[in-house]
């Protein structure tokens, strides 16, 4: 297989950098450099020309092809700062101008979506297993599933677009108020089924604080057992200061369970400190895990589509 460097340019490949540029055009040329999304998918498709293949309907949910990939792969776009998404109004930035100031050239253009995108991925959360960027062939398909049934096809498919899922509720958690992510762990324990299905078994303890508790679940309901958690939007790791602190406002609480979590990563040493608790059991949830557990237990997410994936039905076949 050719190499992403040297492989002939896709039709999606070239839809996509097609689509891209006459979005950058029209909101360039809209007044205050914004146009809402209806308005803007007009705008393109009256500047690129659409072949059948480009306007077929899918059969799930009879959007047009273009569509899809464009919503898709525009996400970057926003990643890499050529344009701001805020409520349904798209706007053009500064930088965004300045790229569309010369036309597109394909290769090029995808090289370096790809690689802002990435550079954008990495800073919000490592993926909690390694993703390689896919190769595709003249038709845009993803060449390592040409040898998958079709079952794998859809849990690799799932896979990627779950890792930039896990992404972006990083992203958009750690523009939040702390407050916020206070009340978003405490719901998430109890999505997890601690405290019963009782939503008054949870507490954030809010921005005055208790002690360096953030929030509390009592898995009875006398309170008799509880989980103390501790929820820190960082940037950089969380190192064994914080654990170390977690744990004296543990001692004071005369508290056996905690949960430590955070929007980054866990130094060596913190998870070490935490490890090594005797008295009560400390549990640390860093950035990946979080978001995973979100996409799990449906916080903070919703279902775009479902399909249903067929088989043969061998028993209609057999003979009696």
């Amino acid at each position: 297989m050719a190499n992403a460097m040297t492989r002939p340019l896709s039709r999606s490949d070239l839809l996509i950098t097609a689509t891209h540029e006459a979005c950058l055009k029209a909101l360039a040329a809209a007044p205050g450099g914004q146009l809402r999304r209806r308005d803007l998918l007009k705008a393109i498709e009256q500047a690129v020309p659409m072949d059948a293949w480009a306007l077929e309907g899918l059969e799930a949910s009879g959007v047009p092809r273009w569509h899809k990939i464009f919503g898709f792969s525009s996400v970057g776009m926003g990643k890499a700062g050529w344009v701001i998404k805020e409520r349904g109004t798209w706007r053009i930035t500064p930088e965004g101008r300045s790229l569309i100031a010369q036309p597109l050239e394909a290769r090029h253009y995808l090289n370096e979506l790809t690689a802002r995108y990435d550079a954008w991925k990495s800073s919000q959360i490592a993926p909690t297993v390694p993703v390689t960027t896919p190769t595709t062939d003249e038709e845009g398909i993803n060449d390592a599933l040409l040898l998958a049934d079709p079952e794998e096809r859809i849990e690799q498919t799932l896979t990627l677009a779950h890792d930039t899922l896990a992404a972006e509720l990083i992203s958009t958690i750690k523009s939040c108020d702390p407050e916020f992510f206070e009340r978003l762990v405490v719901k998430l324990l109890l999505k997890m089924g601690y405290g019963g299905s009782r939503q008054e078994a949870g507490q954030a303890v809010g921005r005055s604080g208790d002690g360096g508790i953030d929030g509390v679940i009592n898995e009875d309901r006398l309170g008799l057992d509880a989980i103390y958690l501790q929820a820190k939007r960082w940037e950089g790791s969380v190192g064994e200061g914080p654990i170390r602190d977690f744990k004296g406002a543990l001692d004071a609480k005369g508290a056996h369970k905690g949960v430590f979590i955070t929007t980054s990563t866990f130094t060596p040493a913190a998870i070490e400190a935490a490890r090594t608790s005797r008295s009560y059991r400390i549990v640390l949830i860093d950035g990946a895990r979080l978001a995973q557990l979100m996409i799990e237990h449906d916080l903070g997410v919703s279902v775009a589509a479902t399909y249903q994936l067929k088989r043969l039905d061998s028993d209609f076949f057999s003979e009696d």
